[in-house]
């Protein structure tokens, strides 16, 4: 392959790796960026470096990120995909770290956060595997977005001590004692 400095022209269009046209790539070189696709998305290395920092000043919860490449990554080996192709290549990253850990439409729970990175690996892997699609991020994002506020209302945070009070008023609405 050509470097960038000996190649005579400036832009270059090919099928991003995910395509089934698109030739095999390393796994270094998916992880590096150095192949076509979207502005952004192709240096997972980078990605992951960016997600490391908004980790560490507690900017986003590993919950969502690491439940959604999870679920991608299980999916792909459950289907015989290349696991790394799959995590490495196309938007999952971009998408996995920066656009589904949006604060104003990601669910608010650490479980309803669990439950929404699972949500959004599967529908990337069902619109990759049987879809007409090589991506699937954007989409998924999208209809989860759609799901969040039942997520929240089925995943709701129960304070220290809650569980008692809320077994107390499940005795009272069936008619049972009440202790004060």
């Amino acid at each position: 392959m050509l470097l960038p400095e000996q190649v005579p022209f400036d832009i270059m269009s090919s099928a991003t790796p995910l395509a089934a046209s698109a030739q095999p790539h390393s796994y270094l070189r998916l992880l590096l960026g150095i192949h076509a696709g979207v502005l952004g998305e192709t240096s997972a290395a980078a990605l992951l470096l960016g997600m490391i920092f908004l980790l560490y000043r507690p900017v986003i919860t590993w919950h969502i990120p690491v439940a959604y490449m999870g679920t991608v990554a299980v999916l792909s080996l459950l289907a015989g995909k290349d696991v790394v192709a799959q995590l490495l290549s196309g938007g999952l990253v971009l998408g996995a770290v920066y656009m589904a850990t949006d604060y104003s439409t990601c669910p608010a729970t650490k479980r309803g956060k669990l439950v929404f990175g699972v949500g959004c690996g599967i529908i990337t892997c069902l619109i990759r595997f049987f879809g007409n699609l090589n991506e699937g991020v954007a989409y998924s994002i999208l209809f989860m977005n759609l799901l969040v506020p039942y997520i929240d209302q089925l995943t709701p945070n129960i304070p220290v001590g809650g569980e008692a009070i809320m077994a107390e008023r499940r005795r009272a609405k069936r008619g049972g004692k009440v202790h004060e």
